[in-house]
């Protein structure tokens, strides 16, 4: 098994109130997705792959980081659809979506458990189907030779996380809340299975002139 490094995309559009209008890097997106390769290439981290999910919030992080590195891209690492999934829960439970942030504390898990328990009818995926295609995806990268670099979303890095450390639901959702754009989350193969030895770090952002910009929003 390989040592695989997951990054969540570099900030993007949040104002959006739908998937399409979310799905590009903001300004700072563009800078933190700079600032991460340039960092490993100085610190001169070594990875031999690259892939990412077909969300165009992951390609642009993925060419903004300038690794040499020829991407793959594979949609089962694209994110849980957010946004329709928060229609759903508004339209069928009531429950309205987040209009500011501290909201989201107590939104995400509602979305979580209602996906989970089959109660959003209409759902792009079932919650079963999402964590099939992650594991199966990881599993598949894993497998291969040498280090990589996987360019994904949140909300997914929070549910590999779950899956290897048999997370609630709850948890899941805090740790989704955490995650800084264009953090570096690491599994090491410990014991033929996928630890996490490295979560939301950001070393290409703690410096003083960049402390205004790590956002998880």
């Amino acid at each position: 098994m390989s040592t695989i490094t997951l990054i969540r995309h570099g900030q993007a559009n949040s104002t959006a109130k739908d998937e399409a209008s979310y799905d590009r890097l903001s300004d700072l997106g563009h800078s933190q997705a700079r600032w991460l390769g340039a960092h490993l290439r100085e610190t001169g981290a070594h990875h031999t792959r690259l892939f990412t999910g077909t969300l165009r919030r992951h390609i642009e992080t993925a060419d903004g980081m300038a690794t040499g590195l020829t991407p793959t891209r594979d949609p089962r690492l694209n994110e849980l659809e957010y946004f329709t999934l928060g229609q759903l829960l508004n339209d069928q439970h009531g429950i309205p979506f987040p209009t500011e942030q501290p909201e989201f504390i107590n939104h995400l898990p509602a979305v979580f458990q209602h996906w989970k328990d089959g109660k959003l009818e209409g759902a792009p995926e079932t919650y079963a189907a999402f964590q099939s295609r992650i594991r199966d995806a990881l599993t598949e990268i894993a497998s291969g030779s040498g280090p990589a670099l996987v360019v994904t979303s949140g909300g997914l890095i929070a549910h590999v996380i779950a899956q290897q450390m048999e997370l609630s639901v709850a948890a899941t959702a805090r740790t989704a809340i955490a995650i800084f754009h264009t953090s570096l989350h690491q599994f090491h193969p410990i014991g033929g299975h996928l630890s996490p030895v490295l979560f939301n770090a950001t070393p290409h952002l703690d410096t003083p002139e960049r402390g205004l910009s790590k956002t998880n929003i």
